[in-house]
């Protein structure tokens, strides 16, 4: 399938994405914030530079993008037409700094959590699920989780 845009705009609409900030971090943020938890934002000093670090739970919280981290089996994620193989070599890229940021982290003892976008997006989704789900983990003793 060809593109729909040319390439000078495609290439605009694709810097323009966000890494940090972005609608479903805030989401989260917010309700994590409405319900008492307190957190910092993207430390550098852990690997992978989590999205969410809640210290008194020495736990972390990333909020991946479906298509970014090529998240199987969802409907939000679709390899690219065009340029294949530079996307696939990417997203596995992607796919395997994330293993081996949760691995550190996991070997020194941090909780984690990932929470994938497609589980927080669209119409039919119900983010206060979602906060119910990382607030009984946080409290469990279970040291990974992943909401999808």
């Amino acid at each position: 399938m060809v593109d729909i845009v040319d390439v000078s705009t495609r290439s605009r609409m694709m810097a323009g994405i966000k890494s940090r900030n972005t609608k479903p971090e805030i989401l989260i943020r917010k309700l994590l914030h409405k319900k008492g938890f307190r957190f910092r934002l993207h430390v550098k000093d852990l690997p992978g530079k989590p999205d969410i670090v809640l210290p008194k739970y020495k736990a972390v919280i990333f909020i991946n993008g479906c298509f970014w981290h090529g998240h199987k089996d969802c409907h939000l994620f679709k390899l690219p037409a065009t340029r294949t193989e530079f996307w696939q070599e990417k997203i596995a890229r992607n796919q395997a700094n994330d293993c081996k940021s949760i691995n550190l982290l996991l070997e020194n003892n941090w909780k984690v959590c990932v929470v994938w976008e497609c589980s927080i997006r669209g119409a039919t989704k119900d983010p206060d699920k979602v906060i119910n789900l990382i607030s009984e983990w946080l409290c469990d003793k279970g040291a990974f989780i992943e909401i999808a």
